[in-house]
């Protein structure tokens, strides 16, 4: 590739990684907390409450049906009323945190129902509230998984940085259907490929190296 060429990959590159990283961090920052209430308003749960976790229920549903490519353009008013444009990175970021949210707060919840009951009526018996049954109990316990998961959604969130791209995002998927497909250049498809590739081994095994840590310290 021409040194223009490989400036403009690095560039794509680094666009990709913040569009992940920052959409990942608001996914974990709102999912998290609607995956524990998910939980506590279910059945049984610490906070019972059916209407609310319908309502819940419902709504995370509703965004996760949404196939990424026609939510990306749904929310295109919503983006440029946030960011103040709809194409680009920053523009990218509110459909991606958007719909990794309700993605993640599905995979916090089923990581947050395998926690063992036992352990969460033993806090309860000890006069501990429902603060203290989350922030000793759920989340502690489940804290493994919850990693798992995440690891999961922000690999989740590398393909769907690419599947921005169609629309002018910008990084690497963009990269790719401009330069690579639209202009017939093989080694910039290549090279996208294989870049893909090695960021989500390098996140999986990352993902991976912190979960067997914190499963050696519970």
């Amino acid at each position: 590739m021409s040194p223009v060429m490989l400036e403009l990959f690095f560039r794509s590159f680094w666009e990709t990684v913040v569009m992940t990283v920052a959409s990942g961090a608001i996914s974990l920052v709102a999912g998290l907390p609607l995956g524990l209430a998910l939980v506590a308003t279910a059945k049984g749960g610490i906070a019972e409450n059916r209407a609310v976790n319908l309502v819940l229920g419902a709504i995370v549903n509703g965004f996760r049906s949404v196939p990424f490519i026609i939510l990306l353009v749904a929310l295109i008013p919503v983006t440029r009323f946030i960011v103040g444009t709809a194409i680009g990175m920053w523009a990218a970021i509110v459909p991606l945190a958007i719909a990794a949210t309700p993605y993640y707060a599905r995979i916090a919840e089923v990581s947050l129902r395998e926690v063992d009951r036992g352990l969460i009526e033993a806090v309860r018996a000890m006069g501990g509230n429902r603060w203290t049954i989350i922030r000793e109990v759920l989340v502690p316990e489940a804290l493994p998984s919850l990693v798992a998961g995440f690891t999961v959604t922000l690999i989740t969130l590398i393909g769907a940085s690419a599947m921005a791209g169609a629309i002018g995002a910008g990084g690497l998927g963009d990269l790719a259907i401009r330069y690579g497909y639209q202009r017939f250049e093989t080694t910039v498809m290549v090279a996208v490929v294989a870049v893909l590739i090695v960021l989500v081994c390098v996140i999986q095994w990352a993902g991976d190296l912190l979960v067997e840590r914190l499963d050696h310290k519970s």
